[in-house]
This record gives C-alpha cells, sequence and structure tokens, in this order.
C-alpha cells in the first residue's frame, strides 16, 4: 500500500531539481520570460512530442543531439517559439546552448524548449545575456513556473510526496491513503496547499515527483500548446518511463481540447535523480497521472477567454476507440463550445455531433445528460428538464455524459458517477475518481471549456 500527499514546491521539491526564473527583457519590464531546471547529476529523460509536422527548432535538436544521451539541464524560453525558421532556427538552439556550457561548465547536454509567436527569429542575444542573472542552486519552482506562461492566467505546477508504506515497501494496487490534496472520492481535488516535502521522508521508501506546466491556448487532443516537465527522485527503471509517461498521456494532456488546434512547440520531459532509492510501479504511475491530470484540467481552466470547463464522458461505446472518437468530437466542437458559453442546454448539437463524428450510435439507445439533469432518453425528450440543466450550465464546471447504450455490458441507469467538478481555486478543477478506471474499455473522458468573445480578442491581436 502507499500514500500519496500533496506537498510545497513544484518541480523543486524533487531531490536534486533546483530551478528558477529570471527576466531576459522578452516580455518586456521586469517580467518573468526565461526558466531552467538544473539537476545536479546527469538523469535519464523520456519525451512526448507534437504530432505537427512543423516540429519547432529546439524539438528538432533534442531528437538530433539529445535523444538517447542523459541530460542536466533544461533551459525554457517564452514569447518566441522558434518555429518556421529554418536551419538558422536550429542554428540558433545550438549558439544559445554552447554559449551555456561556457558560462556553467557542469551543464551537460542541455535541453532547450521554447513558447510563443511562431515565425521570428529567437532573440538569443538577450536569451544568452540572462545567463549571468542564473543560481543553480536555487529552488525556486513558483518563479520557474511563472516564466513559462505565455497567454496564461496563473502559473501551473504540483508535486506529491508518495510513501510506500506496505511490507517490503511493496504496495497493493487495491489499498491507497488519500491524503490532503488529493482527489477525493466524490472527485474533489482538495485546495490544501501542501506540507513540507522534507517531513517524514526516507530515501528508502519516499520519492517525489514534481512538475510544472504552461498552456491556454491553441489546446487539442493529442497534446496541446503546451510544455511540461516532470521530475522524480524515485529509483525508476529506464524503461519503465516512457512506458508510463505514453500511459498517462491518454487520460490526460491527450484528452483535453480549448480550440482544436496542435502547436509546433508541445512537448513533455520526464526525468528522474534517483535521488531516492524507493520505487514502486503501481504507486509511480498512480501519481504520475494524478499530476499529470491536475496539470490537464489547469490548461482547460486557463483556455484562453474560457469561463467554463466541461467533462465530456461518453460511456458504452462499442469500444475504447470509439468512446475516444466520440468524447473528443464532443470537447471539440465550436457549436457545442458556443452553446456552453451561453448556458445553452441544447442537447441536439450534442447528438448531432455524436451521430457526425463516425461512431456506432442508435437514437433509440441515446441517452444526454447535463449535469444531473438527463434531457434525451433513448428518442424521449425531457423538455421539464430544460431549465435545472440551464442552471447547471450556469457554474464553472459541469460534466455532458452521453451514454451511447451500444456495449454489451451497458446497464439501464446511464448516470452512475456524474458526480460535478469541484473548485476551490481557479487552478483545482478536477475529474471524478471514476475517470481513473483503466479497466472501463467502453467508456472515455475528455476535457473542454467554452468558446466566447475574449478567445477571439486574444487570438486576433497575438503577434502585436
Amino acid at each position: 500500500m502507499f500514500d500519496i500527499i500533496s506537498v510545497n514546491g513544484g518541480i523543486s521539491a524533487v531531490n536534486g531539481v533546483f530551478c528558477d526564473g529570471v527576466s531576459a527583457g522578452l516580455k518586456g519590464g521586469h517580467a518573468l520570460d526565461v526558466a531552467f531546471i538544473h539537476m545536479d547529476c546527469p538523469c535519464d529523460i523520456s519525451a512526448v512530442f507534437t504530432k505537427n509536422t512543423f516540429q519547432a527548432a529546439p524539438i528538432r535538436h533534442f531528437l538530433q543531439h539529445i535523444k538517447g544521451k542523459k541530460s542536466n539541464f533544461f533551459l525554457i524560453n517564452t514569447k518566441n517559439a522558434n518555429a518556421m525558421t529554418g536551419d538558422k532556427g536550429l542554428n540558433d538552439v545550438c549558439e544559445v546552448l554552447e554559449n551555456l556550457k561556457a558560462k556553467f561548465s557542469q551543464v551537460q547536454n542541455p535541453i532547450m524548449s521554447s513558447t510563443g509567436v511562431i515565425g521570428q527569429y529567437l532573440p538569443k542575444e538577450k536569451i544568452i545575456d540572462c545567463f549571468k542573472k542564473f543560481d543553480l542552486g536555487a529552488k525556486n519552482g513558483t518563479n520557474a513556473a511563472d516564466a513559462i506562461r505565455t497567454t496564461d492566467r496563473f502559473s501551473k505546477e504540483v508535486a506529491f510526496r508518495v510513501d510506500l508504506v506496505g511490507e517490503n515497501g511493496e504496495s497493493s494496487e487495491s489499498i491507497k491513503s488519500i491524503k490532503s490534496g488529493e482527489f477525493g472520492e466524490n472527485g474533489e481535488y482538495g485546495a490544501d496547499s501542501g506540507v513540507d516535502s522534507s517531513l517524514d521522508s526516507s530515501p528508502d521508501s519516499t520519492f517525489h515527483i514534481g512538475a510544472m506546466a504552461k498552456g491556454a491556448g491553441m489546446i487539442a487532443p493529442e497534446m496541446a500548446t503546451m510544455l511540461c516537465f516532470i521530475a522524480t527522485d524515485a529509483n525508476i527503471p529506464e524503461g519503465d518511463m516512457e512506458e508510463i509517461l505514453r500511459e498517462c498521456l491518454s487520460e490526460t494532456f491527450n484528452a483535453i481540447s480549448v480550440d482544436g488546434d496542435t502547436s509546433t512547440n508541445d512537448s513533455v520531459f520526464l526525468f528522474t535523480t534517483r535521488k531516492s532509492r524507493a520505487y514502486d510501479k503501481v504507486a509511480f504511475k498512480t501519481a504520475l497521472k494524478m499530476a499529470m491530470k491536475k496539470l490537464a484540467i489547469d490548461m482547460v481552466s486557463d483556455g484562453e477567454g474560457a469561463t467554463k470547463v466541461v467533462a465530456f464522458e461518453v460511456k458504452n461505446a462499442k469500444n475504447k476507440s470509439e468512446a475516444v472518437s466520440a468524447a473528443k468530437a464532443l470537447s471539440n466542437s465550436l457549436l457545442v463550445k458556443t452553446a456552453i458559453f451561453g448556458g445553452d442546454p441544447n442537447w441536439g448539437r450534442i447528438a448531432s455531433t455524436i451521430g457526425a463524428c463516425g461512431v456506432s450510435s442508435d437514437p433509440k439507445k441515446l441517452k444526454i445528460f447535463i449535469g444531473e439533469n438527463l434531457l434525451y432518453d433513448c428518442e424521449k425528450i425531457n423538455f421539464e428538464a430544460i431549465k435545472s440543466a440551464e442552471k447547471t450550465m450556469q457554474k464553472d464546471s459541469f460534466r455532458v455524459v452521453c451514454d451511447l447504450g451500444i456495449a454489451e455490458s451497458s446497464t439501464e441507469s446511464g448516470l452512475e458517477s456524474n458526480a460535478e467538478f469541484v473548485a476551490e481555486s481557479n487552478s483545482t478543477l478536477s475529474p471524478t475518481s471514476s475517470d481513473f478506471d483503466e479497466n472501463d474499455a467502453f467508456s472515455y473522458t475528455a476535457y473542454g471549456c467554452d468558446l466566447g468573445y475574449k478567445y477571439v480578442e486574444i487570438n486576433s491581436q497575438y503577434t502585436s
């Protein structure tokens, strides 16, 4: 068995990880716009990148020069994506990182990551000049998370301490204690600010996972316009890292959508210092998925111009693949998003999206819920539920459930766990615990937000 406890510090809660954010003048004024993460030992790195064909120069640099090697440094800049910049963009990355290594001799195989406007050359002189502000012994996760923001309204970070408390350090998947800041049985994510990461920790039975991310626009399934850096001190085998990372992606960053666009720079990195001697695969996967889910929901709640966050749950589909297709079609539908913005319980748009997305469906078996309100029930229209659904849609977060009724194991209940999100703050929206059920072969939950006037305003002036 194991305990997962929310702790302070974000990515800096991990032993052997140091970080900070500084101002290079990229954003103007004294705003933080360059971050670094320094590890005091070379680390194995697992990474997943955008499926966009036009990958940005930092990603190309990693794939050509770093992949398969250990690294102990990340350099992240905002305001400039260094994408669609050709060979010059790639050469600029090389020049910046060579200057970094010249400045700090302990840096090995540094990795660069960029976010911002596409089609502009990297302001390398400003970035290189800011190296003089770096304190590689700093542990300032808050500054680092703040420095990587672009249109994000708030920074996004999370950290957990995992205590292995079973016999011989082995965990039981069926027994897990829920601590403050963790997902509760009703799906709420605690707003507890966390405890000191060093309290009651032992390198033989305790490890940490800490992460920071950015993302608010160009967010679509198959990751998003997002950068995410996940550190751990667990003694995880290299072979487990990419396997677990990719498994967790499908239910987290690959399940969110703001506007249906996929960026050139999307990157998720997982690395380990192995400062702890502790590791358990089940415990690690559980904690990693929780951290990634929390950050993913943060991104949706921070969607450009977003006022509401919605979980789109598809149940009893023909198979998992069709459940995924239907849920993502709903989270990406502009008509559904605008209806959510207006608080309009237009279930017809939901039904139309399901019918058009190519999955097996039958109006005689379909049920559509908004919150707990059953609006369409196997060809019966429940007009009396409209007013209640309108009230539900005035909330900051709620669920839309489509029970397709196609799976052989489908039940008549249709809404067994339709709990709402609970929002304790602007960055703690979270899914129900049922969203973590990997054994449900017929269901999938995607996450999206509304689309309104503010999104148009932000993106009509992005380069100016």
